[in-house]
């Protein structure tokens, strides 16, 4: 299997330029290319393929512009294959039969269409800044090898891990005031013994995971932590703008790489917490039963929006799916409605009366009484006995390492569960 890897780059000043320059290359590629298919599809004409626009690219672009010729030919090539994808998802949107096609705003006091939706924008200079390399490209060392740009150090001692690992290609991206290198290369899973056979994962905003064990990890919030902070920094980021201004002061565009800069430190903070988790799950345990949240649906209620997208629950599952494959066991996804917070662990009875600020469980049948999230876990947890005793029927993807299983529950309410082999 594939396994993806993002590297921190250590830099010096003519490295850094020279990524920049690479970035830029790319973003300046795309975005003559954008203005180039606009003007065809008001035409209505059809767009190019990723190869006719590069063969227009060089005869157009780069003549008015040697200093193309200054980095490698990836990057430009890359970023017109991009924008094919791009329009590629901007015509099937169009294509969609009673679909709004078009963003709306309220302009004096009348709601008057402002954009098609779904057409790809341009690109700004310092905006999730990346490029596309390919060739000859190896870790040796501490370092890595780039074609065209030479030897860059990396900002880990890898103890030679990757020095008879074939890259064919990478991705360089910048994110605040750091570069990062990322590729793909081929493992093999790595079956660890489990320690325990069962566990039922209850995700929630107070505790970003309780176990069906007891086992509760706590949510660090690193968003709502780092809140205030940003609050006053954007305060001083408007103040410092200047309105029709061709470029920035130095103070604004300092503040602005202070707020990247703790924007990046909330995402590091949440991945870090989350690797941690799921590769303790994986590593650990056998079979491990989380709940398939949507939460785009979950976000629609804007006092609890930001706290949810904190817990990265989507990412979770993510990790927990490829993470499962690479150190074996099982991973059941119960279905988004099995109600696993409103039934009883013990007898099974629903409490259709529970609300959200209910953090204590308590069953008007049986008169069990315990904290919500371990009751909801402990639900989970007990689906697998459920599907031992079922057929597993694949659909979907026919491969064996996807199936369903079919849940009907003691009240008749059918669910699905999927259930993932590694």
């Amino acid at each position: 299997m594939l396994k993806g890897i993002k590297i921190n780059l250590d830099l010096n000043n003519k490295q850094r330029t020279k990524l920049a320059k690479h970035a830029g290359t790319a973003r300046h590629a795309y975005n003559k290319g954008l203005e180039y298919c606009n003007d065809l599809f008001k035409q209505k004409i059809n767009t190019p393929s990723a190869i006719d626009l590069h063969k227009w690219l060089v005869a157009n672009i780069k003549k008015e512009f040697p200093w193309y010729y200054d980095v490698s030919k990836c990057p430009p090539q890359q970023a017109l294959r991009n924008l094919k994808v791009a329009f590629e998802n901007f015509h099937k949107i169009q294509s969609k039969s009673g679909y709004s096609l078009y963003h709306y705003k309220m302009i004096d006091g009348v709601k008057k269409p402002v954009g098609l939706k779904g057409l790809p924008n341009f690109k700004k200079k310092g905006d999730k800044d990346k490029f596309y390399l390919e060739g000859k490209i190896f870790i040796k060392d501490n370092k890595i090898k780039l074609p065209v740009i030479g030897y860059i150090r990396i900002s880990e001692d890898l103890k030679n891990k990757f020095d008879d690992v074939i890259i064919k290609n990478c991705v360089i991206s910048r994110k605040a005031d750091k570069w990062f290198v990322s590729f793909k290369y081929e493992v093999n899973p790595v079956f660890t013994e489990k320690k325990f056979n069962v566990v039922g994962v209850d995700l929630g905003i107070s505790k970003l995971a309780t176990l069906s064990d007891g086992v509760i990890y706590e949510n660090l919030r690193p968003y709502l932590n780092a809140k205030n902070e940003l609050r006053k920094l954007q305060k001083e980021l408007s103040r410092r703008y200047k309105k029709k201004a061709d470029n920035q002061s130095s103070n604004y565009k300092k503040t602005k790489l202070k707020i990247s800069k703790i924007y990046a430190r909330i995402t590091y903070v949440r991945l870090d917490c989350l690797h941690k988790l799921t590769t303790y799950l994986a590593k650990n345990y056998e079979t491990v039963v989380i709940e398939d949240l949507k939460v785009s649906e979950m976000t629609k209620n804007s006092l609890l929006a930001s706290a949810i997208l904190d817990g990265g629950f989507f990412e979770f599952k993510r990790q927990l799916l490829y993470k499962k494959q690479l150190y074996g066991g099982k991973l059941i996804i119960a279905n988004t409605y099995y109600a696993s917070s409103k039934l009883c662990s013990c007898c099974k009875n629903k409490n259709n009366d529970l609300k959200l600020s209910d953090r204590i469980y308590i069953c008007n049948a049986c008169g069990n009484e315990m904290d919500r999230d371990i009751n909801a876990s402990i639900n989970l947890e007990k689906l697998i006995n459920m599907a031992g005793s079922l057929t597993v029927n694949t659909f979907g993807d026919e491969s064996p390492t996807t199936n369903v299983v079919q849940l009907v529950d003691e009240l008749g309410i059918g669910h699905q569960m999927h259930y993932f082999i590694a």
